[in-house]
């Protein structure tokens, strides 16, 4: 089992939630590794706590799609796979070229403002090369999108497949020859949606979304 990494106590989070995300950063930076067992009492050892937790955590890992359930071995980080990869993709790109088109014809001026201003910081961290803040500058971009289709169903879709995007979202970002492109890519998504195109931004969202299946599927083809 990976020895890297620690859990960061947060005074303002209940333990099971700090316990998770310490799992979720290990296995997104690669420090628990695809197939490796997650043995209950090695972890909670490791980090100080009972196994309560621990189990909690799994847990959400697993609706997450991070973690398996393996009858008569336990849980294991699930390994990544190119059909999961485009089953998770093609599901979002179907739901962000209908959000597109909605927050073509219902955001504000406030909305676009904010939507220019999450592009701006996406940018910003960039050079941080802190690939978690990477990833949450472009969730945050897109939750302004969401919020601005003003349609709750929609909304709480996203968000539950969000989660299984997180990890295929950090190999993705984790290629910084990608990022001209991506940037291009927000900024035509921005302004077809200030001009009410729903056509150009539809046909924005397809390429913005499946050019993360092309970066990412073939090092994941060559790993299987």
């Amino acid at each position: 089992m990976g020895t890297d990494f620690e859990v960061t106590m947060n005074e303002y989070l209940p333990l099971r939630d700090v316990v998770f995300n310490t799992l979720r950063q290990a296995i997104l930076r690669g420090e628990l590794k695809p197939g490796e067992r997650l043995m209950e009492i090695q972890l909670a050892n490791k980090l100080g706590v009972s196994r309560t937790p621990i189990r909690e955590a799994i847990r959400k890992l697993e609706l997450e799609g991070l973690v398996l359930m393996i009858p008569r071995k336990g849980a294991e980080v699930a390994e990544i796979t190119e059909k999961n990869l485009r089953d998770v993709l093609e599901v979002r790109c179907a739901l962000e070229e209908l959000a597109v088109q909605l927050a073509c014809d219902r955001i504000d001026e406030e909305g676009v403002r904010e939507l220019r201003a999450a592009a701006e910081h996406f940018r910003d961290v960039l050079d941080s090369d802190d690939i978690t803040k990477i990833a949450e500058a472009d969730v945050a971009f897109h939750d302004v999108i969401f919020t601005a289709t003003d349609n709750r169903r929609l909304i709480q879709l996203l968000n539950n497949l969000r989660e299984q995007m997180y990890r295929y979202r950090i190999e993705y970002l984790k290629k910084k020859e990608c990022y001209p492109q991506l940037l291009e890519e927000h900024r035509t998504i921005i302004e077809a949606i200030a001009a009410g195109d729903k056509a150009l931004a539809t046909r924005s969202t397809g390429p913005h979304i499946n050019n993360q299946v092309a970066t990412v599927v073939g090092p994941v083809r060559h790993k299987q």
